[in-house]
């Protein structure tokens, strides 16, 4: 029996392909639970529920109705959620003067206002019986990367709106935490990560010596989700280590690339 067997658990952010989500659904699943993945890709989240044995549930997680119609769906279906993970996020790459109001008005949609929602709904489901929400974050919205401040600048307002939920809702006996990882082996940088020159720059900014894996961030999520867990408002820095050094400067990348040929100076 798994430690995770009656225990249902959602995870937005779910659609794409051996994206972060979709390794937490796998985990989940092998570990008992009843898991349903949400997210816009109908067809890869029918795969992905057919795959664990799970369920799916549509959700735009930059609108309102679409969130709370998703959880409710999900407690018609199935009584509960116990574990709720948010796995979304969009990794906008422009410089600060170059971020339009649309970049903007679609980041706050996604990683503020999304979550601020899902956060809303979730409290009010799990008053009676507690339960884990984990925010996948990210190490950038602690340490510094060139051209992302709208991405970061979310990230660490919904850490924040994280510790709100655990400070004032634990008497409840719902747990909230955020897993913050680095640069991550995942569908979404599968293109920066071609450049052996950039992936060299990034390896030397970890003390563990690797970047991280989407299996990585699965295995503690597990943990946080967990009855045995005693952690709440937490921020897991999941990321080998990098959060003692720093991220390479966009210039450092850059020069490395030209050097080894990558790319024309």
């Amino acid at each position: 029996m798994g430690r995770f067997t009656g225990k249902v658990v959602s995870i937005v952010g779910a659609a794409g392909k051996d994206n972060m989500g979709q390794v937490m659904a796998r985990r989940f699943a092998a570990e008992g639970a009843k898991v349903v993945v949400s997210g816009r890709n109908e067809a890869a989240l029918r795969a992905i529920a057919e795959e664990v044995n799970g369920d799916w549930v549509l959700c735009d997680f930059t609108k309102k109705a679409s969130i709370d119609a998703m959880i409710d769906t999900i407690v018609a279906r199935h009584g509960r959620v116990d574990v709720a993970i948010n796995s979304t996020g969009w990794g906008l790459l422009v410089p600060l003067p170059d971020n339009s109001e649309s970049d903007l008005d679609q980041m706050i949609d996604l990683q503020f206002k999304g979550p601020f929602v899902w956060l809303q709904k979730l409290v009010q489901v799990m008053d009676a019986t507690g339960g884990s929400i984990i925010q996948i974050s990210s190490a950038t919205a602690k340490i510094m990367l060139d051209d992302h401040a709208a991405y970061m600048g979310t990230k660490a307002g919904t850490d924040h709106l994280i510790r709100c939920v655990a400070n004032q809702y634990g008497c409840k006996g719902i747990r909230a935490n955020s897993i913050s990882p680095g640069l991550t082996e995942t569908p979404m940088t599968a293109g920066a990560l071609t450049s052996a020159a950039l992936l060299k720059e990034f390896e030397t900014c970890y003390p563990l010596g690797r970047i991280g894996s989407s299996a990585d961030i699965a295995a503690a999520a597990l943990f946080l989700a967990s009855d045995e867990c005693f952690m709440t408002g937490e921020n897991l820095q999941v990321n080998g280590g990098l959060c003692l050094r720093r991220n390479p400067r966009g210039t450092e990348l850059f020069d490395a690339m030209v050097a080894a040929g990558e790319i024309s100076a």
